[in-house]
């Protein structure tokens, strides 16, 4: 064996090689008649130089090359005789071709050894996955809001309370008196409770009945976009005008049917029934995050950098999609990246974390995802989402990476089932 092995941590070898009598007279050669037949030299038609003048064009960069590949050669063979799970790309250094002899050295890291303590005695307490009431009215609400209309509350006596409208006339008075125009407005209409104005205002409005008038004393937060106003204090002068309300139109079989259902009570039963599948979902990943948290707390081991890098870009993937949908460019979402990326790569290494411990506890319980287990999810979704199964098994169905991504999550699911049934869940 020409090679030696050491370990650096728990996830990163070295390998040194040394190589007495190497001769690379032959790749060099070869190397050189690729030259010549691919190198456009002047004077010479394409593949016509001779070979003395290509070998003093491209000798060094030959040799280099031939060189290369033998390293790159050796290193393979000797991860493959050692039998390492080797991640990314490996560190190549001190390389050295002497008097026919060749040393060099390959740093490289490899999935970590996971030895998961025992879990049989962790105890979690699993949350409430029942539905009530108010959360299928908030759930049908969110169906029948872009049905609302805006309408004034005509009792006298009502005042102003969080989740209703203003209708109102404000002008702010800065400490020296000033009235300026930027501080104005009338009839102006802000939903109390929104948070739209500066803090202390909206919150200094409730309890106002239409026609009175009260002046607000607030001071602009130290963050303010405005430099000059920061931590000033103001009095704003509001006048009442109305108290509107949003009114939320009744539900009718029409406005059901409007919705993609057959009638009211269609619309009821497959809206509670997939309240029922999102709660326990819920449920369920908390659950799983916590066992999660506590896994990772128990078993430390060292992890390649390379796995938390591809996590971190996938990571940033998933946020970057999710911001543009919040309407953030790309300048806005670099600068959210940057601001958040302790965060980011703690997240990643979770990940990298969890899943490691997973796979080995999958292994353990020789668990897999089935084609009977993905048939199963694909009927759950299409109740769940209310598409046509055959859309969705097509969709997952003609790619293959996608596909594995949805059998991967499978097993993962499975892997918590047994993992819940070992441990003592309330």
């Amino acid at each position: 064996m020409s090679y030696s092995v050491e370990s650096i941590n728990g996830c990163t070898k070295k390998l040194v090689f040394n190589f007495e009598g190497v001769d690379l007279s032959t790749q060099i050669e070869d190397a050189l008649k690729e030259k010549q037949k691919n190198s456009n030299l002047k004077g010479f038609r394409k593949g016509k130089a001779p070979m003395n003048f290509v070998k003093q064009v491209y000798g060094a960069q030959a040799e280099n090359d031939a060189l290369y590949r033998f390293v790159s050669q050796e290193f393979y063979k000797a991860v493959q005789e050692e039998k390492l799970q080797a991640v990314g790309y490996p560190a190549f250094g001190n390389t050295k071709f002497e008097n026919d002899n060749v040393s060099f050295e390959a740093t490289v890291e490899i999935f970590p050894e996971v030895d998961v303590k025992d879990y049989s005695s962790y105890e979690f307490t699993k949350g409430d996955d029942s539905v009530s009431d108010a959360d299928f009215e908030e759930m049908k609400n969110r169906y029948l809001a872009p049905k609302a209309e805006m309408v004034e509350v005509t009792d006298e006596n009502k005042t102003l309370e969080n989740g209703l409208f203003a209708v109102f006339n404000f002008e702010g008075e800065k400490p020296d008196g000033t009235k300026p125009e930027n501080m104005k407005a009338e009839e102006f209409l802000l939903e109390i409770g929104s948070g739209q104005f500066i803090p202390g205002f909206e919150e200094g409005m409730v309890g106002l009945k239409k026609g009175e008038k009260k002046t607000i004393e607030v001071t602009f937060p130290s963050e303010y976009h405005e430099p000059d106003l920061r931590d000033m204090g103001v009095k704003f002068h509001v006048e009442l005008l109305e108290i509107k309300e949003r009114k939320v139109p009744e539900l009718t079989d029409e406005l059901a049917k409007e919705f993609g259902f057959e009638s009211v009570e269609d619309f009821n039963t497959k809206n509670k029934a997939r309240l029922v599948d999102q709660k326990k979902r819920e449920v369920s990943s908390q659950l799983n995050e916590q066992i999660l948290k506590k896994l990772v707390e128990d078993n430390p081991f060292d992890v390649p950098q390379a796995l938390i890098d591809q996590q971190k870009t996938a990571v940033r993937e998933d946020l970057g999609a999710n911001l543009r949908q919040q309407g953030f460019d790309e300048s806005m979402t670099q600068q959210y990246f940057e601001k958040w990326e302790e965060d980011i790569i703690q997240k990643a290494e979770f990940q990298v974390r969890s899943g490691l411990i997973l796979d080995k506890i999958s292994k353990k319980y020789e668990i897999e995802a089935t084609e009977e287990d993905f048939n199963k999810k694909i009927d759950e979704m299409a109740t769940q989402s209310g598409m046509e199964r055959d859309q969705i098994s097509g969709y997952y169905s003609s790619n293959e990476n996608i596909k594995n991504n949805i059998m991967y999550a499978i097993r993962e699911e499975k892997t918590f089932d047994k993992l819940i049934s070992e441990m003592k869940v309330k």
